[in-house]
Order: structure tokens, then C-alpha cells, then sequence
């Protein structure tokens, strides 16, 4: 199990220097499955005098925070961890946790929390980086707690991309252009889901000072000048030498 990661609070209470202007906050079925299946990786590879550098993205639907964090790992050397891409490729590697995945989502259910955070625990332990961008989770307070209390780590920061409901619609229905349940109706219904449960979460790292918000209207190089000062920041603080 991990140390628990420190604290970020010193960055964020000197975060109003024209350094970091631009980054605003404010804002038992499965019991022995979890336990015995998802195992997570012995041994992990973190530097022993290193905890881990955490960073939650989360966004709606087309807010472009996969393309941000694709220039993050670029020029600031993390390990990008897809909620979702894990769980494709548990259920692609025919294991017997891939099964009951999949047989979860084809029910109509929704992947146990404890599931998820077992499979980024697991990826995360077995890393030879100690940097990690969590894309896409928690989505909800759910989420949240059962990361905290499995991993017993909380984020350094969390990153959200903030875009107004009417350009997610475009870019959904732009990117996807073509699937049948890609309609305007369809479309809000989800983004309305993916507000109501993810803005606890926001609001709950906005008071405890860990939120940075970005505004996802811009040019990819527009939006990441926003970016690129939160880790700037937390290298010139030796959070992550």
C-alpha cells in the first residue's frame, strides 16, 4: 500500500502569483471479487523516497482533456491512466475479472467503484513512474471515496476542464458523427448524468483547495498555457523532482 501522498497545500495558497493567474479553483457481491481477482501488483517500483504524484482530469464529453493529457505526459514525463481504457482492456485480456466486467456493462450495470480503483491501484503499482494522470475518474462521490479508501491516497491536484454545454454538444456530435445514439436529446441527457455526479466531486476539491479550473474554449496550445503553469509550479515546489 502507498504512503499517503502529501499535500499540495502550500502551491495552492501561493497559487495567486501571476505565475498561476490563469489556473482559477474554486468550484458484498463484489467484496471477494475485488480481493482475490484484482490482485494489485507486488512489489511496486516507486522510488522508496518518493510518494506518488497524483493528478484527477475530469471533464464532460468533448472538453478535450485526453488531447491535454497527451501534451502533459509529453512535456512533463506522466503515466496517463484511462479509467476506461483499463477496463477495455481487462475485458479484452479474457481474464475471469474481464468477464465479469463485461457481464456487468452487458446487464446494464455500472462497474462497481471498487472495481475501477483495483485496476488503477494495480497499474500503478506495478509502474516504474511515480507520476500519474487519472483521466476520467471519479466521476462521482462514490468514485471519489472509494479511491481514497482503498488506495489510502488522495490527489495532489485535480484538474478540471471546464466547456459550456453547447460546445460539448457540437464536439460530441462532430467526433462522433454517425452513431445512432448520437442525437441532440441523447447527447444533453448524458451531459446532464455526467454534471449532476461529477459536481460534488468538484465542489469537494475546490474546498479542500486542490482544484485548478480550465477554461476548455481555445486552441489546444491556447488551453495548455493554462496547464503547463499548475506542474511548472509543482516542480520549481519539488513536488515531483
Amino acid at each position: 500500500m502507498w504512503r499517503r501522498v502529501t499535500s499540495l497545500l502550500p502551491l495552492v495558497s501561493s497559487s495567486r502569483s501571476s505565475h498561476l493567474n490563469q489556473a482559477g479553483y474554486g468550484l458484498k457481491n463484489w467484496e471477494l471479487f475485488t480481493t482475490e481477482i484484482l490482485t494489485p501488483a507486488k512489489g511496486g517500483t516507486f522510488p522508496k523516497e518518493k510518494n506518488p504524484f497524483i493528478a484527477f482530469v475530469l471533464g464532460g464529453p468533448g472538453s478535450g482533456k485526453g488531447t491535454q493529457c497527451a501534451k502533459i505526459v509529453e512535456t512533463f514525463g506522466f503515466t496517463h491512466l484511462s479509467a476506461g481504457d483499463l477496463l477495455r482492456k481487462e475485458i479484452s485480456s479474457n481474464s475471469d475479472s474481464g468477464t465479469m466486467i463485461l457481464d456487468t456493462i452487458k446487464e446494464g450495470r455500472i462497474v462497481p467503484s471498487e472495481v475501477t480503483v483495483k485496476l488503477i491501484q494495480r497499474e500503478m503499482e506495478s509502474s516504474e513512474n511515480y507520476k500519474f494522470l487519472i483521466d476520467g475518474f471519479p466521476r462521482s462521490e462514490e468514485n471519489r471515496m472509494a479511491f481514497e479508501r482503498i488506495s489510502g491516497a488522495e490527489p495532489n491536484v485535480v484538474l478540471f476542464f471546464d466547456i459550456p454545454e453547447e460546445e460539448m454538444v457540437k464536439r460530441v456530435l462532430s467526433r462522433n458523427e454517425g452513431r445512432v445514439d448520437d442525437n441532440i436529446d441523447t447527447v444533453k441527457k448524458r451531459l446532464k448524468v455526467f454534471a449532476a455526479l461529477n459536481l460534488p466531486v468538484i465542489n469537494h476539491y475546490s474546498e479542500k483547495g486542490k482544484l485548478f479550473k480550465i477554461n476548455a474554449i481555445g486552441t489546444v496550445d491556447e488551453i495548455f498555457e493554462q496547464v503547463r503553469p499548475i506542474f511548472s509550479s509543482c516542480e520549481v515546489c519539488g513536488q515531483f523532482f
